[in-house]
């Protein structure tokens, strides 16, 4: 049978769809690398559509990414950076883990990470003003593995009391950030702010207000989710004195730019000794707390959104952990491995409930303050 010659362009497009599928499966380092072998790989490489591609095929809770800022001693100057770590690292050689000196990235003192999301990282530089209770803040991306910087935010000024969060908004192809201000009035203000924009846009009041300002909020779903107080006193506050009703959840969604509420465990009949934290790993929500200071307690949202679908995953006694007092930390591993903290900042508890184990290290002896966010590895720049 003759069979038509095929046509030159023909052939070429054939071939730049069989190595834009090649390579969306190659890990994002090597193909920072692969970008200099020749023109047609540097586009491919470089096209949006295959950058949305690879991130969609890239996997996902593999890698940490840690912010820290070195204690100091007399004659050094303040050091605050960030670090990165396979899963599996971390977990089996914390301190070594930490300590490395490759897989860096160095910040400003003055320097704060909001979150991470799609291999790009949330950075708010601040401006402390003491004397009058306000700061100024101004905000950019960072992408750690490709080096892009994005131009920072216009600044936002506001008091001392407020909470962030960080994430992606895929209606509109868009990074945001929601800022929670709590003015001397007493009234909580949010602002958001689309990466790109030339302003920050003011928009309906929030519910409650964020009652750990260390906490920026959790990105899952297209959403940002704290724990929050009902008619608090901004950042003070006494935990003692905070009664079940005052407890609740608060989602925002970044397409509408609306807040509501979701239910908490039904199973949570009591204010919790410390303060609760929540967590995301995957596609669910947890809620770590104490009870009685004797037990750590973790509810997993199975599907997000869903009230129904709290699940008590795990109660185990402080006894058992070999501990006085926990405070909740970090996820891992589909919710089936828990870093704890200490009475001591510098004690991390790591906690697998596959097989009831648990690993008692110190972490933290060089460190004044460590926070953890996943991190996947991407070529995203966003405009």
């Amino acid at each position: 049978m003759h069979m038509e010659p095929q046509h030159p362009t023909a052939a070429v497009l054939l071939c730049e769809v069989v190595v834009m599928e090649i390579l969306s499966w190659v890990p994002a380092k090597p193909l920072t690398r692969l970008k200099l072998v020749c023109k047609s790989w540097n586009s491919i490489i470089s096209d949006p559509h295959f950058v949305k591609l690879h991130l969609h095929r890239s996997p996902k809770n593999a890698i940490l990414l840690f912010t820290r800022t070195q204690r100091l001693t007399l004659d050094e100057k303040a050091k605050r950076g960030l670090v990165f770590s396979s899963v599996e690292s971390f977990i089996q050689n914390p301190s070594s883990t930490l300590d490395a000196q490759e897989n860096r990235y160095s910040l400003h003192v003055q320097d704060w990470v909001l979150g991470s999301c799609n291999g790009l990282v949330c950075v708010a530089h601040i401006l402390d003003h003491p004397k009058n209770d306000i700061c100024d803040i101004w905000l950019r991306l960072l992408n750690p593995l490709t080096g892009f910087i994005s131009e920072n935010s216009p600044c936002l000024r506001v008091n001392m009391h407020n909470a962030f969060g960080f994430g992606y908004d895929e209606s509109s192809d868009s990074y945001k950030v929601l800022a929670i201000i709590w003015d001397s009035s007493g009234t909580v203000n949010t602002q958001v702010y689309s990466f790109g924009g030339s302003s920050w846009k003011r928009i309906n009041s929030f519910p409650a207000f964020p009652f750990s300002s260390e906490d920026n909020g959790y990105f899952i779903g297209g959403t940002l989710n704290w724990l929050a107080l009902r008619n608090p006193h901004g950042a003070d506050y006494d935990w003692d004195a905070v009664t079940l009703d005052m407890l609740m959840l608060v989602s925002f969604d970044l397409k509408s730019d609306t807040s509501k509420q979701i239910l908490l465990p039904k199973g949570i009949d009591e204010i919790p000794r410390e303060e609760p934290t929540l967590g995301v790993w995957g596609n669910s929500l947890y809620l770590l707390h104490d009870y009685k200071n004797t037990h750590f307690i973790a509810w997993q949202m199975k599907e997000f959104g869903d009230e129904n679908s709290w699940t008590k995953l795990l109660k185990i006694s402080f006894h058992h952990l070999g501990v006085e007092m926990l405070f909740p930390g970090f996820i891992f591993e589909n919710g089936n491995v828990f870093m704890l903290r200490g009475r001591q900042r510098s004690e991390e508890v790591f906690y697998d409930r596959r097989d009831n184990s648990v690993k008692r290290v110190n972490i933290l002896s060089n460190t004044h303050y460590l926070n953890a966010f996943d991190y996947v590895e991407s070529l995203v720049q966003p405009c």
